[in-house]
């Protein structure tokens, strides 16, 4: 199908209208697939990280120092889960924990100097997956997923907005 498409923008056509509900279950499930083998790293588990406290801790650095409802939304985590992996962050010396000076029912979150060190080694084992992997790939479907990259980011925002 996908190839299809190609041909069809090649000549000049359009997409078809109608959205594809197997291709959409398709790139669901890969999609899901990607994220839950890119999850765990050395240096998360090493670390006792479970794919929770990294993703906090990950959000907590890329948008850091920041309130915790900012984070509870990020990552779609209730309350009181929050609460506990925060905690535990903090315990781990892997984020500070600060009251809002406005507003006393707020708290604000950013890491600590090894907090942001752990988080650039996920990110980057993550990233060395991905390019070990891509390598192996043909160059037309290395090409096909660069190409690609543009319009999932774009996939991505709309399905952030819609959540909101």
């Amino acid at each position: 199908m996908i190839v299809a498409y190609q041909q069809a923008i090649n000549r000049g056509g359009t997409l078809p209208a109608a959205i594809d509900t197997d291709i959409t279950q398709r790139l669901r499930a890969v999609l899901g697939r990607l994220a839950r083998v890119l999850r765990p790293t050395e240096a998360g588990l090493a670390a006792g990280l479970t794919p929770t406290r990294a993703a906090v801790l990950l959000s907590a650095v890329r948008h850091g120092p920041v309130r915790l409802a900012v984070i509870a939304e990020h990552e779609g985590l209730n309350p009181t889960m929050l609460s506990r992996t925060v905690g535990k962050l903090v315990a781990d010396g892997l984020l500070v924990r600060s009251a809002d000076s406005d507003d006393r029912r707020s708290a604000w979150i950013g890491p600590t100097a090894r907090g942001a060190a752990l988080a650039e080694q996920i990110r980057t084992q993550r990233t060395n997956a991905v390019e070990r992997a891509l390598e192996q790939l043909a160059p037309d479907d290395r090409w096909t997923l660069e190409a690609a990259v543009p319009a999932l980011e774009r996939l991505a925002q709309r399905l952030t907005e819609a959540q909101r």
